[in-house]
């Protein structure tokens, strides 16, 4: 008879709570030498350059594909929802940062923040296939941004690669494209080599690859990121993933003996795109045991990767060793943005696991503009994961929600729950955790959701010459790093939690 329900309790459970418990006495504050930041991405930001991701915007715009899919968030392959409902003006300058980030900065700095990441953009740099040195113009850009940033008291958190490459980078050499022609880790190490020489001097933390099975997931199997491909699972592609950590571990030595070379310290990672994968029927084991293996492939797969030196592809016989690759992340990098649903019906198990963004039937659920479930316990969760995996330190560089209301409350509702969650992790967990980087500074291009989706503490008014304006949530962020979270901030915001 015990057999018979054995399977039942497999597997990952829905949680009942939504935020953890804490008895401690507040404000609840965070350690003095805590980084405080906000998030941002060149192709997102800056004047758009010659990148894979400029050359799709404007075909999209040719092509008339500004449509979208059924549900907010659900991207239309080819397609980036309502790109042409704004003008040329903004296409082309997203908003304005390559004029304006000397004010944005100053404008951070009396948050008190004491941190800025931020992505280059590879296409600035080497708009050339055939250029063996960086454009001298890029070089002077960024060192120009990391100049204006320090002088404000924000340390430069720096990305290498945040989804955006250049366009000839797609051009065909020995019958491959992208990152799988053979001498794309030739092109990306001249790429990091330059960066670490003319801008690693003024640089202590790097990341070298942003979510890199988004990347994966949203440019080759479901087609909405270029290269716009849509291959049949994830055993296609797999030597994708795999040269992604190559690529990694080339950038992870270059930095390090660069930095060695200076006698600088610093700290090189890649973040994970996380969510809390829970069963969308909690009586169902193939949801909860779905739940679990979706979990364990978009997450922790690749930082299994670089802790072993061996790419295992969980539930399919990839494997690959990667020299050079083991040990190479001195923190683990966690993005995260709530719940996400998994169901698994046996009659569909080669098309594999869906995913849903919300549970429609849970009244008392809050979701974002684009229908994600927030779910702060899930934070803490993931990041103890992370700490009993790997005990490094972590760095939290995304945290954000997407709200377009003016006085976005729901934004303030997220900020305060979840770094309480962060205080939790720290203080109850015993994790260690060296920051925290809000997604995002500004309103900006959400990639193929387009200029709708608003995440920034600042709305940026786009018919009006990108004019930023602080929401509320600014205020709060600030309150939370100069005081801590009250127990009146707490009440105040907490709405169903």
């Amino acid at each position: 008879m015990a057999a018979l329900f054995t399977p039942w309790i497999f597997g990952q459970a829905r949680g009942l709570a939504t935020t953890s418990a804490i008895e401690d006495e507040y404000p609840l504050k965070l350690p003095e030498d805590f980084l405080w930041g906000v998030a941002v991405a060149a192709q997102h930001v800056e004047h758009q350059q010659p990148s894979d991701w400029t050359a799709f915007e404007r075909r999209v715009i040719r092509e008339g594909k500004t449509g979208t899919g059924d549900q907010p968030g659900q991207a239309k392959p080819g397609h980036i929802r309502d790109l042409n409902t704004v003008s040329a003006e903004v296409r082309q300058k997203k908003v304005d940062f390559d004029n304006r980030y000397e004010n944005d900065f100053q404008e951070l700095a009396k948050l008190g923040l004491n941190s800025y990441r931020f992505s280059l953009s590879w296409a600035r740099l080497f708009p050339r296939a055939d250029m063996k040195v960086p454009d001298p113009k890029g070089i002077a850009f960024y060192q120009d941004v990391i100049a204006a940033a320090k002088a404000n008291g924000l340390a430069p958190h720096v990305s290498l690669f945040h989804f955006s490459t250049p366009e000839w980078f797609w051009e065909e050499s020995g019958g491959k494209r992208g990152w799988e022609r053979p001498d794309a880790l030739e092109h990306w190490n001249r790429y990091v080599s330059a960066v670490s020489e003319f801008l690693g001097p003024e640089i202590n933390y790097w990341c070298t690859l942003n979510e890199p099975m988004v990347y994966v997931l949203w440019g080759y199997i479901e087609g909405v990121f270029p290269p716009l491909e849509q291959r049949e699972g994830p055993i296609d592609v797999a030597p994708v993933v795999a040269q992604l950590l190559r690529a990694h571990a080339d950038a992870y030595q270059i930095l390090h003996t660069d930095a060695d070379g200076r006698g600088q310290s610093i700290a090189v990672g890649l973040t994970q795109h996380t969510r809390a994968f829970e069963p969308w029927r909690n009586w169902h084991p193939l949801d909860r045991l779905s739940a679990d293996f979706v979990q364990q492939a978009f997450i922790w797969d690749m930082f299994d990767a670089i802790e072993s030196g061996t790419y295992a592809m969980t539930n399919t016989d990839f494997t690959t060793a990667i020299g050079g690759l083991a040990g190479t992340q001195d923190y683990v990098g966690i993005n995260y943005y709530g719940r996400f649903y998994v169901q698994m019906d046996i009659d569909a198990m080669a098309a594999g696991p869906v995913t849903h963004t919300h549970d429609p039937n849970d009244p008392e659920e809050l979701t974002s503009d684009l229908g994600w479930a927030l779910y702060p316990i899930g934070f803490s969760t993931v990041l103890n994961e992370a700490w009993q995996r790997y005990g490094k330190p972590i760095q939290i560089l995304e945290n954000g929600i997407a709200d377009a209301d003016t006085d976005d409350t729901l934004r303030q509702t997220f900020l305060v729950s979840h770094l309480r969650e962060v205080w939790y992790a720290m203080n109850v967990l015993g994790i260690d955790i060296d920051g925290y980087f809000h997604w995002s500074h500004l309103d900006n291009f959400e990639w193929a959701e387009g200029f709708g989706p608003r995440f920034g503490l600042f709305a940026v008014d786009y018919e009006n010459a990108f004019t930023r304006t602080a929401r509320p949530s600014a205020a709060v962020y600030a309150d939370i790093i100069r005081s801590g979270i009250s127990e009146t901030m707490w009440q105040q915001t907490r709405g169903p939690f």
